[in-house]
């Protein structure tokens, strides 16, 4: 169960940005003793991070702040946002459209990790995509099943938006196609009540197309 002064430090870190022991104290009503306990906590979960604040001559202090992992708790008004641009852009052009847009932000996260990819054998390639999926928001993980490798997202932070708008699921498809140049199939979806969002990817049919090819 969460401890309500935890919950009172956290939405004061949110409201004030920054705050040191004291401050947290006199607003959660509990002693500094109590608010270092959790601060701990916190701080080992990534979800507070510690700024050392030197003035003069006396001791240094510490300000304490939320972490981008803690921000992405409180997401606001943010997917109420993004549904209405949703909305707006689906509202103006066709769904062929709205599907290549989709395809193109995909292409764009892959881009942005490409050197990390570049000339890597698919045995290295897939940890990375996992450690890349992550940095994306995703709980993701991998394993082989014959010849072919499935990918299952543990977690997905497009889950909100896609209640309204499913074709935001192309985003995390066309990633993995394009971030392992491979033939990528999504076999389970949560949004259709599935435990998990699971692809197939099949390195053999990437080699026969290079063989035809050729």
């Amino acid at each position: 169960m969460t401890s309500p002064t935890r919950e009172m430090i956290l939405r004061t870190l949110k409201a004030q940005g920054k705050c040191t022991v004291k401050e947290l104290a006199a607003s959660a009503g509990v002693s500094p003793v109590s608010v270092r306990h959790h601060l701990s906590g916190l701080l080992a979960e990534d979800l507070v991070a510690a700024e050392e604040i030197k003035h003069g001559v006396g001791r240094p202090y510490h300000e304490f702040s939320l972490t981008e992992k803690a921000i992405e708790l409180y997401p606001g008004r943010y997917f109420r946002l993004t549904n209405r641009l949703l909305d707006e852009i689906k509202g103006h052009i066709s769904e062929d459209l709205v599907a290549e847009l989709f395809s193109g932000v995909a292409g764009a996260m892959a881009q942005e990790y490409a050197a990390q990819l570049e000339g890597l054998p698919l045995e290295q390639r897939l940890p990375r995509l996992m450690e890349m999926l992550a940095s994306e928001g995703f709980d993701a993980e991998y394993e082989w099943k014959g010849d072919k490798v499935i990918i299952r997202e543990l977690g997905c932070p497009y889950m909100q938006v896609g209640r309204i708008h499913p074709e935001v699921c192309a985003v995390d498809t066309h990633f993995i196609a394009t971030a392992l140049d491979l033939p990528v199939e999504r076999v389970n979806c949560q949004l259709n009540g599935d435990v998990h969002c699971t692809f197939q990817v099949s390195p053999h049919e990437r080699t026969q197309e290079l063989v035809e090819h050729e």
